[in-house]
């Protein structure tokens, strides 16, 4: 699984989707939000953040659909083919991801006669770049039926992606079982364009021979801010030269949304149809401080060093870093590497909340399939407890966005560490809506002012109090521009 910031839609691609829509080569969104950045869900290896201007759309309602109480599992009126059907399947990643994608492809095709999977298979930095040019062609034979996407919304709100609404009320497909507020990641305007395949909940993941090492407890579920910063400051190795040869933790500073939810604060006040920044208030200056102080301590490696030394898992591996705070994205390689470690839920601070990030990369069938029924029989399997979900788990490749197999033996007894996988439920029972935006511009907001106007920050160049309201100033006059509140 690859772990994201929330991938940004590059504004060619998306100026062009709309004029599609407008000239009838794709269906405009029958009813008019970023993870990754599964953040996102992304993180360290996603693709870099264009800053470009995504298609200006009504503002979306607040909640995905209500659904009812029936399995999640694939219908069963279309589970064998009469007539042989082939699907093109679309997602990103290395020659090693494809091969688990290949062995999905083999299950579902055993499992239902008739049907045959074509992979179309891209790396990351060229996947959306040339979904772009298979779009704009208009040629439904060349564009995947189903395909991995991120954010969903961003694209819904261009026409390019089918309304899985009907066909999700038609099969009783039940979405009860996703996490909390995981599903409107993938919801525009109150109708659902995608199924998220895992969620990119983070947990605290720690060196359990170098916490031996210096005498610090391991981290338990009760731990604070404080409790954090007091062990990295116990396994923080600073020479009297000031060179940091061990640091206590080591964090992405793309996941500072996880420390202002935390601790109750805002990134907007309105995160589907905003009005105005709201970073400069005290809850959410505060969680900002809190992380700048690690950095400027020289407890937590600053992100450009971070990046330099080859993210978060190179630096967890060598010992550079005691402690990290990541998805289950590292557990596989991690197990691989035979780490003595184990995680725990990440702190919060006093009186503050757990505020998983519910988002995560989903499964989406294209406007333009010419076989949009089979289509959805593959992507409703992919969701399935006992088809793709349950595969995938077992492989230890995600942290599924269903709870039954989350909850399942299928990931809480792999066999294999992390021994704590209560860890990743703990978190995952408590996602919630506001670690990103749920409208098409957030991307390029996020992306081009808020992350932009932050490398200061981390940098050591400029405090939160000084960075903050410049930021916002500029959000504000972002979506001024933009035209919102949308009406």
């Amino acid at each position: 699984m690859r772990t994201y910031r929330f991938a940004r839609v590059p504004a060619l691609l998306l100026l062009l989707l709309t004029t599609l829509a407008g000239c009838g080569g794709a269906p405009s969104a029958s009813a008019p939000t970023a993870a990754p950045a599964t953040n996102a869900p992304a993180a360290s290896t996603s693709a870099p953040a264009p800053t470009a201007a995504a298609p200006t759309a009504a503002a979306p309602t607040t909640s995905a659909p209500a659904t009812t109480e029936a399995a999640t599992t694939a219908p069963t009126d279309i589970l064998t083919a009469t007539t042989p059907v082939t699907l093109t399947w679309g997602f990103w990643g290395s020659p090693e991801e494809k091969v688990s994608h290949e062995k999905v492809a083999a299950a579902f095709e055993a499992s239902h006669p008739g049907y045959k999977i074509a992979i179309w298979n891209q790396p990351w930095a060229d996947y959306f770049t040339k979904l772009k040019t298979l779009w704009a062609s208009g040629d439904p034979k060349q564009i995947p039926d189903v395909l991995f996407l991120w954010p969903t919304p961003s694209y819904a709100a261009t026409g390019v992606l089918e309304d899985l609404t009907p066909y999700i009320q038609k099969s009783n497909y039940d979405l009860k079982d996703y996490w909390p507020a995981l599903l409107e990641s993938a919801t525009y305007n109150s109708k659902v364009y995608g199924l998220p395949r895992d969620i990119s909940v983070d947990v605290l993941y720690y060196n359990k021979a170098i916490f031996d090492e210096v005498g610090q407890p391991y981290p338990t579920d009760t731990w604070t801010w404080d409790d954090l910063r007091a062990a990295a400051q116990k396994l923080s190795i600073i020479e009297a030269n000031g060179r940091v040869k061990r640091y206590g933790l080591a964090l992405e500073g793309g996941k500072w949304a996880l420390w202002v939810n935390q601790n109750k604060g805002r990134i907007l006040d309105d995160l589907r149809n905003p009005t105005k920044c709201t970073l400069t208030e005290p809850a959410a200056a505060a969680a900002f401080s809190f992380f700048s102080g690690l950095l400027n301590d020289k407890l937590a490696m600053r992100d450009a060093d971070l990046s330099q030394a080859g993210g978060d898992a190179a630096v967890f591996q060598s010992g550079q870093a005691a402690m990290i705070i990541q998805n289950s994205s590292r557990v596989s390689a991690f197990n691989t590497a035979k780490l003595n470690y184990d995680v725990a839920p990440v702190p919060i601070p006093t009186n503050g909340q757990r505020a998983a990030a519910a988002g995560g990369a989903a499964w989406v069938i294209s406007a333009k399939s010419a076989q949009k029924d089979a289509a959805w029989v593959f992507l409703s399997w992919l969701q399935s407890a006992e088809g793709g979900e349950k595969l995938y788990t077992a492989s230890g490749e995600i942290f599924p966005a269903l709870q039954s197999v989350a909850k399942s033996d299928a990931f809480l007894s792999a066999g294999q560490p992390p021994l704590n996988r209560q860890a990743f439920i703990t978190e995952g029972e408590n996602a919630r809506v506001g670690s990103f935006g749920y409208f098409p511009d957030w991307d390029e907001l996020s992306g081009s002012i808020i992350d932009a106007g932050l490398q200061p920050v981390w940098a050591g160049e400029a405090k939160p109090a000084e960075a903050l309201p410049q930021i916002c100033q500029q959000v504000d006059a972002f979506l001024k521009a933009k035209g919102y509140p949308k009406p």
